[in-house]
């Protein structure tokens, strides 16, 4: 049974009109990912290569800005609603949502 931080955090980004994707083992899951470890909740987000592509040729940047956007409204975005924010744990992770 998910936690309720884990709900609740799901149940915001969804809200905010973001798709969330489970969290795959055996590849790479494409999208916005939320799941619960030992701490409290991570979520990550993986853009696809067609989106990566497209970002290269509109942008010039390799997607990075769009990758930056992404990582500034999701913890603007919890922040707004009280969630405390700590550090990511890798590069590909966007934030850590912990307890208290």
């Amino acid at each position: 049974m998910p936690s309720d931080l884990l709900t609740h955090v799901r149940h915001a980004l969804i809200q905010a009109g973001f798709h969330l994707v489970a969290k795959g083992a055996a590849a790479e899951v494409i999208g916005l990912s939320v799941v619960e470890v030992p701490d409290g909740v991570l979520v990550s987000w993986t853009a696809s290569d067609g989106f990566t592509a497209l970002a290269n040729y509109q942008l010039g940047d390799g997607g990075d800005s769009i990758r930056e956007t992404v990582r500034a409204a999701v913890p603007g975005l919890l922040r707004q609603r009280g969630y405390r924010i700590t550090s990511p744990r890798h590069d590909d992770d966007l934030l850590l949502l912990t307890n208290g």
